[in-house]
C-alpha cells in the first residue's frame, strides 16, 4: 500500500512524516530531478509505504516540485493521500485540499496545529467540515505526537472514501462539464474532471503530456471556444477564473464550520512587532548570529571546550599511541607515517572541530524550528530589493549556512529566471560547515582574543559578496529583469522541539563525519604521499618543498602571491579546498608537520602558521578567498545541475573564482599600504581592481545588443 503524505510548507509535514516512519526512512532523488524524494514505512506495517511529497501550495506548474508533486499523484496514482491541513490557515490550505479531491484518490485529511487554534479561542466544527468535503478528518498535533495513533488506524482501513470535488458558479460548471465531454473516454475516467480544469486553465504542457494525441481537432476547438466565451462572460483569464471560483468555494465552507473568537494581538504579532520592523530587524538579526557564533567559536564556549579536548585526544593519545603500536610491531617507517602523520593528522585535524560543528547545527535547526528564520527572509527582502535582489534569493543564502548543496539546490524555488542564476552564482557566499574548521583554525592561530569577531565578519562578509554581486550581475542584459515578487507565510512561533532539533543535527553531523571518512581521508592519503616523493619517485627527506606536493605549490605559490600568502603550502592547501573545503585544514595539518597540533591553542601550530601566513592581514586575506572562491566538488555538481547548463556553470566558476581574487587582492593590498605605508606594483593593482569594482557597481545596466556579453566579460 503507498501512501502519499501532501501538504503545504510550513504545514508541519516533515513532523507528521517523522512520526508516522520513525528511523525506517530513506532519502533519493525523484526520478530526473535532484528534489529530495522521502520515503518510510509505517511504524509496525512493513506493508504500507508513506511517499513524502514536496510542500506545495498547489498542483499549479510553477515549480518544480508542483511539477512532481503533480506528475507523481497522476502517473504513480498511490492507493492513498494524507492531506495534511494547518487548521490554524484553514482557508488557504483548503485551495489544495480542493485540487486534490478532482484526483479522485482516496483521501484523509489531517488536521495539524488544533492546538494553536484552540489557543486563539476559534473554534472549527470538523464533523461538518468532514461532511463538507465527504472525507474522514483526523485532528492531530504532529509535534506533539497527538492523534497520530488515530490517523494510523484511519489509514489501516480497507476502502478510505473518495472526496466529493467542488463544484463552481452555475455557468462556470456548465462550461467545465462541456470540457470533460471531451476527454470521455481520452483519460482516466476518475479523472476527467482535474484534466477537463487543466484544459480550461490553458494548462497545455500538462494536456499535451497525458491526452494531447488523443484530442480530436473538433475536442479542441470546442475548448478554446468555451474558453474565449468564459473570459468574455467572467472578464477575467482562465486561471483567474478557477483560482477565484476555487476561493469562492472554500470560504462558503470555511465560514461555515470556522468560528473566530475576537480578534487580539497573538504572542506572535507582538514579537513580530519588534522582529520584522524596519528599525529593529536587522540589528536583532545581527545580534542573533553574532551570538550564534559567539556559542559555536568562542574560546569558552561548550563547543570549543569539547573541540580543544577532541584536538588534545588526538594529540596526546591517539597519534602517539598508533605510533608507538606501529613501532612496536615493526612497521615499515614510510607506512606509520602515512597512518600518524597522514590519516590520523589530516582526519583529526577535521574531525576534532566536530564539536564545534554539533553547536553551530543545533543553534541553527533551533531557530529554524521556532519560526525566526522566515522572519529573516522577510526582514532581508528589504536590503534585497533595494539592490534589485529578491528576498527569495536570502532563502538558500541561509541554507547555504549548513551546507552550500541543499542552499544551491534551494534556489528552484524561484520563479524568476534571472533571480535564480543570480542566487545560484552567489549561495555559496556564505560561510558553510566546511568552511567554519578554516575559520576557526585562522581565527584560533592570528586572533585568539576576537575569534569570536573574525568568526562572525565571514558572515557578513558572505552578506555583501551576495548584495555586491546581484548589483555587479542584473546589469549584464543577461540577467536584466526585475525581480520577482516576495510571497512568504510567517509562521507562528513555539518553542523548538528536542526531537526535531536532535535529529537535525545527528543528521548533519553524520553527512559531516562521513566526508572526513571518504573525501577527506582520501585525500590526506594523497597528500600525504605526494609531500613525501619527488617526480622521480625518490622519498624526499626533511625539507618537503622538493616533493611533488611541493613543487606543485611552488609553481602556483607566485598566483597568490598579490593577496599575501606566498607559500606554496598555503597554495597547496587552497587547491585542495576545491575538492572540500575541510582539505583546507587536513592539508594544513600534513605539510606543516604538526600532526595532530593543528589546534588553535597549540604554541607549534602558531609557530607554524606564523611562517606560513607572515600578517593577520595575509592570514585575514588568506580566509576572504577561500571563503569567496569556488565551492566544493559536491557544490559545483549542485550548480550544473541546477543550471542545466555546462556554459554557465563554467561562467559561475569564472566569476566566483575571479570576485575572490579581486576582493582579498583589495583588501590586502590597501591594507599594507594604510598600514603599513607600503606601495609597490601588486599595491597598484589593489587600487585598480578598487576602481574596477566601484565602475562594475555604479555603470549602467547593459541595454543594447551591440553591448559586450556576461560571458565575454567574464571570459
Amino acid at each position: 500500500m503507498r501512501v502519499a503524505l501532501a501538504g503545504n510548507p510550513n504545514s508541519g509535514k516533515t513532523t507528521l512524516f517523522n512520526a508516522l516512519t520513525g528511523a525506517n526512512q530513506r532519502v533519493g532523488n525523484w526520478p530526473g530531478v535532484t528534489v529530495d524524494k522521502k520515503e518510510g514505512i509505517l511504524k509496525g506495517h512493513k506493508e504500507v509505504i508513506i511517499e513524502d511529497l514536496p510542500g506545495i501550495y498547489s498542483l499549479s506548474p510553477y515549480t518544480s516540485e508542483e511539477i512532481i508533486a503533480r506528475n507523481y499523484l497522476l502517473e504513480d496514482r498511490p492507493d492513498l493521500i494524507i492531506n495534511l491541513v494547518d487548521a490554524s490557515n484553514l482557508m488557504r490550505n483548503l485551495y489544495l485540499t480542493s485540487q486534490l479531491l478532482e484526483l479522485n484518490i482516496p483521501m484523509i485529511i489531517a488536521l495539524n496545529m488544533t492546538d494553536i487554534v484552540e489557543a486563539r479561542g476559534d473554534k472549527i466544527d470538523v464533523k461538518a467540515l468532514s461532511k463538507s468535503l465527504n472525507l474522514p478528518i483526523i485532528e492531530i498535533v504532529a509535534s506533539k505526537g497527538k492523534g497520530i495513533d488515530k490517523l494510523k488506524a484511519e489509514i489501516l482501513k480497507v476502502n478510505p472514501k473518495v472526496g466529493q470535488a467542488f463544484n463552481f458558479d452555475n455557468k462556470l460548471e456548465k462550461n467545465i462539464r462541456e470540457i470533460e465531454a471531451s476527454f470521455d473516454g481520452k483519460v482516466s475516467p476518475r479523472l476527467t474532471r482535474f484534466f477537463a480544469i487543466k484544459a480550461f486553465e490553458e494548462d497545455n504542457e500538462l494536456i499535451y503530456k497525458f491526452a494531447g494525441n488523443r484530442l480530436s481537432q473538433d475536442d479542441s476547438k470546442n475548448i478554446a471556444k468555451i474558453r474565449k466565451e468564459s473570459e468574455e462572460y467572467f472578464d477575467d483569464d482562465c486561471q483567474s477564473i478557477i483560482s477565484s471560483a476555487r476561493y469562492d468555494a472554500i470560504e462558503e465552507i470555511t465560514s461555515s464550520v470556522l468560528t473566530k473568537a475576537a480578534p487580539k494581538q497573538s504572542l506572535t504579532d507582538k514579537i513580530d512587532k519588534v522582529v520584522t520592523s524596519k528599525i529593529w530587524g536587522l540589528p536583532i538579526f545581527a545580534i542573533v548570529m553574532f551570538l550564534v557564533y559567539f556559542l559555536s567559536v568562542y574560546s569558552n564556549s561548550p563547543g570549543t571546550l569539547a573541540t580543544d579536548f577532541a584536538n588534545g585526544l588526538f594529540e596526546e593519545r591517539i597519534i602517539p599511541g598508533a605510533a608507538y603500536f606501529l613501532d612496536s610491531i615493526n612497521v615499515n617507517p614510510l607506512v606509520a607515517g602515512l597512518v600518524t602523520d597522514g590519516i590520523l593528522a589530516g582526519v583529526g585535524a577535521v574531525l576534532g572541530f566536530i564539536p564545534q560543528m554539533m553547536v553551530l547545527f543545533a543553534l541553527l535547526s533551533i531557530l529554524e524550528d521556532i519560526g525566526y528564520m522566515s522572519r529573516v527572509a522577510f526582514v532581508m527582502d528589504r536590503l534585497f530589493r533595494k539592490f534589485g535582489l529578491s528576498g527569495k534569493s536570502f532563502i538558500p543564502a541561509m541554507i547555504a549556512t549548513g551546507c552550500a548543496v541543499p542552499g544551491i539546490q534551494a534556489s528552484r524555488t524561484i520563479e524568476s529566471e534571472r533571480d535564480k542564476k543570480i542566487t545560484i552564482m552567489t549561495a555559496s557566499f556564505m560561510p558553510c560547515s566546511a568552511k567554519l574548521p578554516v575559520i576557526s583554525l585562522i581565527a584560533g592561530a592570528f586572533f585568539p582574543e576576537h575569534r569570536t569577531v573574525m568568526s562572525f565578519s565571514f558572515y557578513i562578509i558572505g552578506i555583501l559578496a551576495i548584495i555586491t554581486s546581484g548589483i555587479i550581475l542584473k546589469k549584464f542584459k543577461e540577467l536584466k529583469e526585475d525581480p520577482a515578487p516576495f510571497i512568504m507565510e510567517l509562521p507562528e512561533y513555539h518553542m523548538p522541539r528536542p526531537k526535531q532539533v536532535l535529529r537535525d543535527v545527528l543528521f548533519k553531523t553524520k553527512a559531516y563525519i562521513k566526508r572526513a571518512g571518504t573525501i577527506i581521508l582520501l585525500s590526506t592519503v594523497v597528500i600525504y604521499i605526494l609531500s613525501n616523493f619527488s617526480f622521480n619517485l625518490q622519498l624526499v627527506e626533511g625539507e618537503s618543498q622538493g616533493s611533488i606536493l611541493g613543487q606543485i605549490g611552488s609553481f602556483i605559490a607566485p598566483i597568490f602571491a598579490p593577496l599575501g600568502f606566498d607559500k606554496w603550502e598555503a597554495g597547496v592547501a587552497t587547491i585542495t579546498g576545491f575538492v572540500a573545503k575541510e582539505n583546507v585544514v587536513a592539508t594544513l595539518g600534513v605539510v606543516l608537520g604538526v600532526g595532530s597540533e593543528v589546534t588553535e591553542e597549540s604554541t607549534s601550530l602558531l609557530a607554524a602558521m606564523g611562517g606560513l601566513l607572515p600578517s593577520q592581514l595575509a592570514a585575514y586575506s588568506f580566509l576572504i578567498f577561500n571563503m569567496l572562491c569556488m565551492p566544493c566538488f559536491a557544490a559545483v555538481g549542485a550548480i550544473r545541475t541546477e543550471m542545466g547548463s555546462r556554459k554557465w556553470t563554467l561562467i559561475t566558476i569564472a566569476y566566483q573564482m575571479g570576485f575572490a581574487y579581486l576582493v582579498s587582492l583589495i583588501v590586502y593590498q590597501l591594507g599594507r599600504f594604510f598600514l603599513y605605508g607600503s606601495f609597490d606594483l601588486a599595491t597598484l593593482a589593489g587600487f585598480v581592481s578598487l576602481a574596477f569594482l566601484i565602475i562594475m557597481l555604479t555603470r549602467k545596466a547593459d541595454t543594447h545588443r551591440q553591448k559586450a556579453s556576461f560571458e565575454k566579460s567574464i571570459a
